[in-house]
């Protein structure tokens, strides 16, 4: 967004007129009546926009040019080729022509702030790029989620999306984003939970020069790189309760002021939100306000972790594999039956991210063409204690369920096979086979 403007002539009334013109888009003008003024003037302020004369005393609109740190419309009425190429070599946004009209100024500043926001929105996102799998779903559970996707992409509303670390929460979002009507807007992303508490607001707002020790430019916010766009508060929970009120204010509001300034910068944004936290316990705990989880939680998306829905364990391994040999250039690997088996079986306490870490060694790591059980390098340590309903472990598979109970019974009846076949109600050789298949040999 262009808010202020610098504009540069030697000319009394063309330089009344050019600011004029500004004002009536709503734009706060700064006048210099040379290049010099012109460069004291910006080493002391910052402007999003600076319209120069060419030919002036003192110091040119080259020399302007050449100090600026943000887009230059040249105005000249010695408008000459060579001097067009040197202005546009030396980084001229454009070149406008005296006499020009107001529609042609208001032209030129129109294209410098989607230049502007451009730029800004890449920068950013090069910055934070990351490479979001395709969605894969077998399970009901996920095969719901998704099917959903697309009504509720299509709404305003904001979206809160809760699972454990790993889940896919931030996959979920993109997708809620590309499939709106937003999608060719910027997507930008907050991880709330990495930025340093003395840095949230100026992150989440910006701040203008001078704000703070070391704010030597005015920085845009998250909230103004997403204007039209969809602004992701990943694990929003970590936001420090004391800036909560603002971001609260600011997403009713829609506006904001950035640290340091005065004047209110309003914005488009529709919020998506995350957390791998128990949001009841965060609100008791008073960590979390009440009043910005009920703004943030519009529409709820709870996505459950992969041992909850092992269907889709073998379709994701699949879909890792394939997109790591791609990208280390390897040859295309498959798997056994065995180690997708080994894959289901496991209780994954690092969800999906922690599959998409084991697959990636795996490809780098083993040259075999076939991946078998023994190549799939798991985490040894016993699966987390679960939360329990009366005496029952929650959160694992039956096939799971089925090998504690057994192994656990074979354990306290001191590996008598007779003994634990008939406290579990199985006959002697069902134990044997399945003794069998959890690698016990007669």
């Amino acid at each position: 967004m262009i808010e202020k403007i610098l504009v540069v002539d030697d000319e009394p009334l063309l330089r009344e007129f050019a600011a004029e013109t500004l004002r009536r888009l709503g734009k706060e003008v700064v006048m210099a009546a040379d290049g010099q003024e012109a460069i004291d003037l910006m080493a002391h302020e910052t402007f999003d926009l600076v319209v120069t004369d060419l030919k002036m005393p003192r110091k040119d609109g080259l020399a302007v040019l050449k100090q600026a740190k943000c887009p230059v419309i040249m105005a000249t009425a010695h408008g000459t080729v060579d001097t067009a190429v040197e202005a546009m070599k030396l980084g001229a946004f454009h070149f406008l022509l005296k006499p020009f009209s107001p529609d042609a100024l208001e032209t030129l500043v129109k294209k410098a702030e989607d230049h502007t926001r451009l730029v800004k929105e890449n920068t950013f996102l090069r910055s934070e790029q990351i490479l979001h799998p395709h969605l894969v779903a077998n399970s009901p559970s996920m095969k719901k989620i998704l099917s959903g996707l697309d009504k509720i992409a299509k709404s305003q509303a904001s979206v809160f999306i809760t699972g454990e670390s790993g889940t896919g929460k931030e996959v979920i979002a993109a997708a809620v984003h590309k499939l709106s009507l937003r999608a060719n807007q910027p997507f930008i992303k907050v991880n709330c939970a990495a930025i340093p508490e003395a840095l949230v607001e100026s992150e989440f707002f910006g701040h203008e020069k001078g704000a703070f020790t070391g704010a030597h430019i005015r920085k845009v916010g998250r909230f103004e790189l997403a204007d039209k766009g969809t602004l992701l508060l990943d694990e929003v929970t970590e936001i420090p309760l004391g800036l909560q009120a603002k971001l609260l204010r600011a997403i009713q509001e829609m506006e904001f002021e950035r640290v340091g300034g005065m004047r209110s910068v309003k914005v488009n944004v529709r919020i998506v939100a995350t957390s791998n936290r128990q949001m009841q316990e965060a609100i008791e705990a008073k960590v979390f306000r009440e009043d910005l989880y009920y703004r943030l939680n519009v529409v709820p998306i709870q996505i459950p972790p992969l041992r909850k829905r092992p269907e889709d364990i073998g379709p994701l391994a699949e879909h890792f594999l394939h997109t790591f040999c791609l990208e280390n250039h390897k040859p295309l690997k498959r798997f056994t039956p065995r180690a997708l088996q080994k894959l289901t079986d496991y209780h994954w306490p690092g969800n999906v991210r922690e599959l998409a870490n084991i697959i990636e060694r795996t490809v780098v790591l083993d040259f075999d063409p076939i991946i078998d059980a023994e190549h799939l390098y798991l985490d040894t340590l016993p699966p987390p204690v679960e939360k329990t309903s009366g005496t029952l472990p929650v959160g694992i598979t039956l096939h799971e369920l089925e090998k504690r109970l057994i192994l656990e019974t074979f354990e306290v009846h001191t590996q008598n096979r007779n003994k634990t076949a008939s406290v579990l109600g199985i006959s002697v050789r069902t134990l044997r086979n399945k003794l069998h298949e959890y690698g016990f040999e007669d």
